[in-house]
């Protein structure tokens, strides 16, 4: 059986991978998608520290960005990782944390918009 350790570590991989080796446009895609999975994610209440329905929240907006194959799929799994990760409760989840926190950190800071 494939642990999910394994399986979330890969999936980091293909995601860091298409970070590193996008342009600057195709990066502020991923930028604007992760940040964007924030917001999402901030409205969507933690369930006694589950935080399932804002992984499955990101997975929804990742599947239909990949159908249209937008590069901003990336950042939207990003947050789902992001999201799992936070619950604290997978093997080894503070070096997955540190590896998420440093692939964001690739990314370019979003424009601040004017109300």
């Amino acid at each position: 059986m494939r642990s999910e350790f394994l399986d979330i570590s890969e999936t980091l991989i293909w995601a860091s991978c298409l970070v590193l080796h996008s342009g600057p446009k195709d990066r502020h895609r991923i930028a604007l998608a992760y940040h964007e999975a924030q917001e999402l994610v901030d409205h969507i209440p933690l369930n006694n520290e589950d935080a399932r329905s804002r992984i499955t929240a990101c997975f929804e907006k990742f599947d239909v960005c990949q159908v249209e194959n937008d590069i901003a799929c990336v950042g939207w799994m990003l947050m789902s990782i992001q999201q799992r990760v936070s619950e604290q409760n997978l093997y080894d989840w503070r070096e997955l944390h540190d590896v998420v926190q440093k692939v964001v950190k690739l990314l370019p800071r979003p424009e601040p918009t004017v109300h």
